[in-house]
């Protein structure tokens, strides 16, 4: 369950960054651009998560 929520809030706010990146450089807005950075995003936060931080301090 906790992927599922990185990827959906990936996803979300890939597309909020996506969107307001391309308004303000008078871009066009790629749906391809979302697709990618949620990926990235994903991958990330599943890679810290689940082994890069650790509580043991």
């Amino acid at each position: 369950m906790r992927i599922i929520w990185a990827v959906l809030w990936a996803f979300l706010l890939s597309f909020m960054t996506a969107y307001v990146v391309s308004n303000m450089g008078g871009a066009e807005f790629s749906t391809l651009q979302v697709v990618i950075m949620t990926i990235l995003f994903s991958v990330a936060a599943i890679v810290l998560g689940e082994g890069a931080i650790n509580e043991e301090a």
